[in-house]
This record gives C-alpha cells, structure tokens and sequence, in this order.
C-alpha cells in the first residue's frame, strides 16, 4: 500500500483512531480510489493488532468509502463520476441555501478563515488546504441558524472530502477558490442574499465542472 501511516501510541481502545487514521488517508488521496488495502498490513504499518482494524473497515465499508475488492479482500471504494455529479448538485443547493440565510443575518465570517485558506493553498500539505475548505463552508453552514443544513452537510462532504482529495493529489487547488469564498463571504457581511446564494452555487458548479474536466482527460481514475 503506497499511503505511509504514523503507528499508534500503545492503548486499550483502537478502532476510533484506526478509522480516523484511514478516514482521513482515503479522503486526502493518499490512499488512492481503487487501491486494495490489506488488514495484516494496516496492522502492522500502525502497530495494533488486526482486530481493531478489522472493525474500523467495518465502519468504512459502512460509509461507502471501502468495498469488497474482485476476488478477495477489500479496496477503497473508486469515485463514481455519476454520483459525484450528484453530490456537487446537493451540495451547490445547500451552499446556496446556507449563503442566503446567513446574508439575510449579515454574518461577518472570521477574516483568518479566508487568510488561512490563501496561506496553506500556496503549500503541498493536501489535509490541511481541504480542512481549510471545508472550515469555511462549516462556518457558512453554521451561520444560516438552520441545524439540519450542518446536519445534512456533514453526511455528504465525507464523500466530497476525497472527491477534493483525489483532485488536488493530481492537479492541486483551483487558483480562484479563496477569491471565490471571498466574494461570498462580503456578500454575506453585506445582507446581499441574492448575490450570496449565486455565488455560492456558482462556486460549487465551478468545482463540479473542473472535477468534469480532469475526470474526461482521464487524471482522475473513475469507475
């Protein structure tokens, strides 16, 4: 398996951060969509007995990051560009939706979320540009006042977590995301609910036609 994971401090309890540890290797594009992963080698990479592991793949295979692989065993779950599709359409109405009702409250978001995103976007560390992203989409989510937006957002950008990661392990961020997130973000702080709302599904049209793009010039593997 290409993904190099950190071994685990000595404890009772591993299952939780076995699965956050591949949760988060799946969904950053270091364990790349398709790629057979193997309990005995999980195990010992992190150095815990394979129990835990075991029941971590469990909770993966729950979530429809990890299937059952061709013959025998296991593989990351590869993207499907169909469901992509629609989960950028959900999450485009949701992010309008989200946008609209903040502005209708004119928000005024944390600048340092934005400054932070700009900073860690002219880097190489993939976790931390996609935690950037999704920071200030949570906090837009959060912002609108309605709990089932944040409640339903979570459940979706777990999948749009690797969808991101996938892109940039291949051909890095968009160069205009940050100046998009802030047109949106002003609009917000300036009560423009219908020019939030636009925005904002603009920006995940945006996003969904790049993914397009590299999927159609075959960067990004797909089923």
């Amino acid at each position: 398996m290409p993904a190099k994971l950190l071994k685990i401090q000595a404890r009772t309890d591993y299952v939780d951060e076995v699965y956050r540890i591949l949760l988060d290797a799946i969904s950053e594009g270091s364990i790349a969509p398709g790629t057979r992963i193997v309990q005995e080698e999980i195990a010992e990479q992190l150095a815990v007995s394979r129990s835990p592991v075991l029941q971590a793949f469990r909770l993966l295979k729950k979530d429809g990051l990890v299937e059952d692989a061709p013959g025998r065993g296991l593989q990351v779950t590869p993207l499907d560009a169909e469901r992509i599709g629609h989960l950028y359409e959900l999450r485009g109405a949701l992010d309008s939706l989200a946008a609209r009702l903040a502005a209708r409250k004119q928000v005024k978001l944390d600048k340092s979320l934005i400054a932070n995103g700009r900073k860690l976007s002219k880097g190489s560390d993939i976790k931390a540009m996609i935690e950037a992203d999704m920071a200030f989409h949570l906090a837009i989510y959060a912002a609108s006042g309605n709990p089932l937006i944040v409640e339903n957002a979570r459940l979706h950008w777990m999948h749009l977590r690797r969808v991101m990661g996938a892109v940039h392990q291949v051909v890095g961020q968009r160069k205009t995301v940050w100046d998009e997130h802030a047109a949106i973000a002003d609009a917000i702080a300036r009560g423009d609910e219908e020019l939030a709302a636009k925005l904002s599904l603009q920006h995940a049209d945006f996003a969904r036609e790049n993914l397009v793009r590299h999927m159609s010039e075959a960067v990004i593997p797909v089923e």
